[in-house]
């Protein structure tokens, strides 16, 4: 069996990643987690003899260390993710974000394996009819994006790590996140049938949440092969502009309409067109498509809409 430590395993992308690792029966896996959403995604698992839960904040570090030493891959997704969420905790997000970061650095051995997944948001305001690579310069405009360049770099400043930067993720989820922009848009348009539409030209790319999971079991399998880089990963015919995004959803929900505004600015100005064309040719490529997500979730929305709650008044740092 192999030792996997989760920080962040109960949230939107590591429940989905517990649950694979779970499923696969060759993983022993450890969850950190300290809660703060009152959450309950990891409930399911707590009869299987392979996971343990540990509620514990991954600041403390005195006991994160001796957790670190029995695991053989460390998945960090403890995070505050999101700018609104980082501009409203700042102190937080840098010591959650980069400084326990550098604490799991400082404080593994060499054969000890880390897959961790940044953003793509680190690209900020890509230069207009250029693709984003791994290459391009890194300008972050939110403490969010600021955090987790910086952590990129402290990751990659020892062997035996990978990072993905994440194009903006949707699809369902055991805990599901309402905010980001395909969810957000789908449920709006779901619920409301209306949006108003801020700087519709604004451009993003776009990754399901299971297809991030795929990846981190394709990192575990092919470690040696495409260690000590980092990767875009999202997926490449889904550079969409926010208008481009709610005519596909219209696909979907025929009464929905939209109306471009040029009263207003949206806060989040992050504007680029991303290539994953290093990771497919590592032999990795996301499968799920858009409109996969889109009926995906307006499907969950009939039936789990109970489970649609802004839980940010209820968060415990």
């Amino acid at each position: 069996m192999i030792n996997v430590l989760v920080t962040g395993g109960a949230g939107y992308i590591g429940s989905e990643l517990v649950n694979k690792l779970l499923n696969l029966k060759k993983y022993k896996v450890t969850v950190v987690d300290k809660l703060i959403f009152n959450q309950s995604s990891m409930m399911e698992f707590n009869s299987n003899k392979n996971f343990l839960f540990i509620n514990e904040d991954v600041r403390t570090y005195n006991k994160i260390k001796k957790i670190i030493e029995k695991n053989d891959i460390i998945v960090p997704l403890a995070a505050l993710v999101g700018a609104p969420l980082c501009k409203q905790y700042p102190k937080e997000t840098v010591e959650i974000n980069y400084e326990a970061i550098k604490f799991l650095v400082n404080n593994v051995s060499f054969e000890q394996k880390i897959i961790y997944p940044v953003t793509n948001s680190g690209y900020g305001i890509g230069k207009k009819g250029e693709m984003c690579t791994e290459d391009s310069e890194l300008k972050p405009i939110s403490l969010y994006g600021k955090t987790k360049v910086d952590s990129e770099k402290v990751i990659l400043s020892r062997e035996n790590s990978v990072a993905f930067r994440l194009a903006t993720v949707f699809g369902w989820s055991r805990r599901m996140r309402i905010d980001l922009l395909v969810n957000n848009f789908t449920y709006i348009a779901y619920k409301k049938k209306y949006i108003k539409l801020f700087e519709p030209h604004f451009r993003r790319n776009y990754v399901h949440v299971l297809d991030v999971v795929d990846s981190f079991i394709y990192a575990i399998n092919n470690f040696d092969k495409i260690k000590n880089e980092v990767y875009n990963l999202g997926l490449s015919e889904a550079n969409l502009t926010k208008e481009q995004l709610c005519k596909k959803i219209q696909e979907y929900i025929l009464d929905f309409k939209y109306e471009v505004s040029n009263e207003g600015t949206d806060e989040d100005k992050r504007d680029y067109f991303v290539s994953n064309k290093k990771i497919e040719s590592a032999g990795f490529k996301p499968s799920r498509s858009l409109d996969y997500g889109i009926k995906e979730l307006i499907n969950n929305f009939k039936t789990s809409e109970s489970q649609i709650v802004d839980n940010i008044s209820q968060i415990k740092i």
